[in-house]
This record gives C-alpha cells, sequence and structure tokens, in this order.
C-alpha cells in the first residue's frame, strides 16, 4: 500500500470509531497558518461520508490542549506535532530560526522522535552528519532518552501503556551507549513503555496531501 493512501486509511479507522465530531487543529510549522489549516481542512472534507467541522486555533492554545488528554480526546500530530508530543524537541531535523521558550515538550511518550528518519546512503555526496550521526551525537549528553526514527510511511499508535509501531517502512530506535534496533514494516511491531496516563495518540503521519510520515507514532 502506498504511503498517501495508508495515512488516508488510518485516519479514517482512527476517527470514524471514536465518533469524532470536531477536530482542533494547530497549524505550528508553518507561517501561513490559513493556508496550512486549508490543505488540512480540504483533505478532511474529501473523506467519503466525512462531515465534520476543522477548527483553526492559535499556538497559545497549545498548552490549554494538553488538558484534553485527560479526557481521553485522541492526539494526533504529524511532524512538528510529532516532535511536541514527545519529551523533548532535541530531535527535530530544523534549523532553529527563533528561540523557543523551552525545548520541553508534552511528553505524551516517554521517548524522542526523529519525524521523517532518513537511512544513511553510502552513495550521497553530502559533507555533513547523517540523521543516525546527529542522534548518536545527541547522546552524548547525559541522561537523553532513547530516539524513534520514524521514516516515512510510518507511524506510532499509542493506547494507554501499548505502543504499536504500524506502516510500510518500518523504523529505528535509538538508545544511548547500546546498538540501534531495526523495526521492519512487514508486520505490526508492539512497544511496551510505561506512561502515567492512559490516552489514545497518532503520531508520524505528514500532512493529508503529502505522504505518511513518523507519526501515527516511529
Amino acid at each position: 500500500m502506498k504511503p498517501k493512501l495508508f495515512a488516508q486509511v488510518v485516519i479514517m479507522l482512527s476517527v470514524f470509531p471514536r465518533k469524532v465530531k470536531r477536530v482542533l487543529f494547530i497549524p505550528y510549522a508553518l507561517h501561513d497558518r490559513d493556508a496550512y489549516a486549508k490543505t488540512a481542512r480540504e483533505k478532511f472534507e474529501s473523506l467519503d461520508s466525512f462531515k465534520r467541522h476543522l477548527w483553526h486555533q492559535e499556538l497559545s492554545f497549545l498548552l490549554q490542549c494538553c488538558f484534553i488528554f485527560q479526557d481521553g480526546i485522541p492526539y494526533m500530530g504529524s511532524s512538528a506535532g510529532t516532535n511536541v508530543a514527545t519529551i523533548s524537541i532535541n530531535t527535530t531535523n530544523d534549523m532553529p530560526i527563533v528561540y523557543p521558550p523551552s525545548l520541553q515538550a508534552l511528553g505524551l511518550v516517554p521517548f524522542n522522535i526523529n519525524p521523517h528518519y532518513l537511512d544513511p546512503d553510502v552513495n550521497s555526496t553530502h559533507m555533513g552528519e547523517t540523521r543516525a550521526e546527529r542522534i548518536l551525537q545527541y547522546h552524548e549528553e547525559l541522561n537523553t532518552p532513547p530516539v524513534l526514527g520514524l521514516r516515512e510511511g510510518t507511524m506510532l499508535l499509542v493506547e494507554g501503556d501499548k505502543a504499536t509501531l504500524q506502516g510500510v517502512t518500518g523504523a529505528r530506535l535509538f538508545l544511548r551507549y547500546s546498538i540501534c534496533i531495526q523495526f521492519c514494516a512487514a508486520f505490526n511491531q508492539n512497544l511496551c513503555f510505561s506512561s502515567t496516563a492512559g490516552r489514545m495518540m497518532i503520531v508520524g503521519l505528514r500532512h493529508w496531501t503529502g505522504t505518511l510520515r513518523s507519526q501515527f507514532s516511529c
């Protein structure tokens, strides 16, 4: 199954059984938030029988939104939305063009995620570090958490204390001063972890018109 089609199937299966009536959309990654929200709105409305309202909110509501997890409301994040669901935003792929108030994230899972993870290309002429090298450099710091390299086409579904890796491309788990663990995409892979609060979360989908990215949660 192609990543784009897989993403749409995941959204349908995650939204409809839970009788979702409204979607709170936080356009975190781009400055033109109206255009970003328009892309998501059009994709939601294009889904068969999906007659819902897309709510466009400013980032000032982000911390307030944390309280909905106590009520069991599903969270779905892609790219930046994946990063902010983890322990910290230390493992993003972007240049920090503005000073963030904090590197601390929402902590919905007890590890970090590197969305859009790319495996090293032996034929690449790029002279900078690979994603794997940057993550290993991050792990040179003390008390850094595991990092899940979530490839395009993979998602992580978190329900309570159970995390299931799904998708078509797999993921790579980096542990500090330990070997990396490869998770294939041939079957669903359960990743058990301890969490203080039970919730349903999906992380790793790219935006609706693109390919499936890291969160639905790798």
